[in-house]
């Protein structure tokens, strides 16, 4: 290797190291905590069972009024949700906001009408699990990190692909050498099981972007209110409200942003949940679909399901009074960055493509552990006793700022990956010279 080769080698390890000691503690939670929501459904329904799951039968259902009233004859407050059975061996669900403010899910049997329970709105294993995948559990702004984290995990797997790069080498490509004693052992088995999970770990990072705070929300306000993304009205021309798709029901991250049309000012009465549900049932809305209760004279009836199957993901507004559809908008109405937004976010959940979708990314999953925990026994059989184990500076610090130089595009596409990767290079730059100081003492 040639003493250029072997500079811009040292300054892509070094910066690989440092990308793994700020991705690797959180790149094993997300593993971890990813792996199991994409089971979500399965865990859940096993979990809270007493709740969820209801004897199935055959006959007259009772009404989703009814069953709306139920709820509220034990939880006092108002219904703003009500989500209908995905199955016909699962219970509906009316989610009530109570006087203090505090948001309660009760679940109902369809057939008999009666309270299997209730719990906390959003309140599941599987949900704490989603919001310990997103930080967002330790408050709004902790989202900051996955956005942090995914940026540098992008940087762990270039980086890594150019360690592994061959170069003429066999051993330690395609296989592993040696044994657990032994330190190739382990550098191998890094450097294979990146070869095998390195695209997974970029296309996660890069699908799981779009929930970030900074970048995930401009994202998110170039998608929303266009026609290369999710048009403010697809197939009408309507007056929209202030209000927030997301501030009413349940939503894809995509359509968060995603503005309420309003009711017209009408005298009539409203026309109830139970025509609202007719009416849903009626357009086509896939099993499953919750309903967002209007809460304003000019609120609308919101139908919404975000199914396994893109094809069926739909999103259907009716005027209150008049029962007629405002805005009716599926998958196909999208544009082609909202297409790719949903097809990316379905995948990374494992819903896409069924049973497959799920055990490839749950091995995948396993292989991140690996990765981390790899690595991790290969640094400590590496480092020096009493010291961190930086990787060698290269000889000529141009090389390094070379390769900080390319490094900084991504900085600049994530900027608080590129504020992270500034202060990053200024810790690198004190570690240098302290080692320079230490080689002349």
């Amino acid at each position: 290797m040639s003493d250029k080769t072997n500079d811009v080698y040292r300054a892509v390890w070094r910066w690989h190291f440092y990308a793994g000691l700020i991705a690797i503690p959180f790149l094993i939670t997300l593993a971890v905590t990813g792996a199991l929501y994409l089971f979500k459904d399965e865990i859940d329904h096993w979990l809270h069972a007493d709740l969820m799951r209801v004897e199935a039968q055959e006959g007259i259902r009772v009404s989703p009024q009814a069953q709306r009233d139920a709820a509220l004859a034990v939880v006092d407050g108002m219904a703003f949700r009500y989500v209908s059975p995905p199955s016909a061996e699962l219970a509906a669900e009316v989610d009530v906001r109570r006087p203090d403010g505090t948001r309660v899910a009760v679940f109902v049997d369809p057939y008999s009408g009666q309270v299997t329970g209730d719990m906390p709105y959003r309140g599941s294993v599987m949900w704490t699990i989603r919001m310990l995948h997103s930080l967002n559990y330790f408050g709004a702004n902790a989202s900051m990190i996955i956005e942090i984290v995914g940026g540098w995990s992008i940087l762990l797997v270039v980086t890594g692909l150019y360690l592994w790069w061959p170069r003429g080498r066999r051993g330690g490509v395609m296989s592993v050498r040696g044994g657990p004693r032994k330190r190739v052992f382990w550098r191998d088995l890094h450097a294979v099981t990146g070869v095998f999970v390195g695209g997974v770990i970029l296309f996660l990072a890069v699908t799981g972007m779009p929930w970030s705070t900074v970048w995930g929300s401009k994202v998110n306000e170039l998608a929303n209110g266009h026609n290369f993304g999710y048009p403010d009205g697809v197939r009408v021309n309507v007056p929209m409200s202030e209000a927030r798709l997301a501030e009413h029901t349940e939503t894809t991250w995509s359509l968060e942003q995603a503005r309420l049309p309003t009711s017209a000012d009408s005298s009539a009465p409203s026309i109830g949940l139970d025509r609202a549900v007719a009416t849903f049932d009626a357009l086509g809305l896939a099993p499953g679909y919750a309903v967002g209760l209007p809460s304003e004279p000019d609120g609308v009836y919101t139908g919404s399901i975000y199914p396994d199957d893109l094809s069926r993901q739909r999103v259907v507004h009716l005027d209150q009074y008049s029962g007629e559809p405002l805005l009716d908008m599926g998958y196909a109405d999208y544009g082609p960055l909202g297409r790719g937004l949903e097809w990316g976010i379905n995948v990374h959940l494992g819903q896409q493509y069924g049973l497959a979708n799920q055990l490839i990314l749950a091995l995948a999953c396993a292989g991140i552990v690996l990765l981390c925990v790899s690595s991790g026994v290969m640094w400590w059989k590496r480092r020096p006793s009493g010291r961190l184990g930086v990787p060698p500076a290269p000889s000529d610090p141009r090389r390094l700022r070379g390769v900080l130089a390319l490094l900084a595009i991504g900085g600049v596409i994530f900027p608080l990956v590129g504020a992270s990767m500034i202060g990053m290079a200024m810790v690198d730059g004190l570690v240098r010279r302290r080692g320079e100081k230490r080689a002349l003492a």
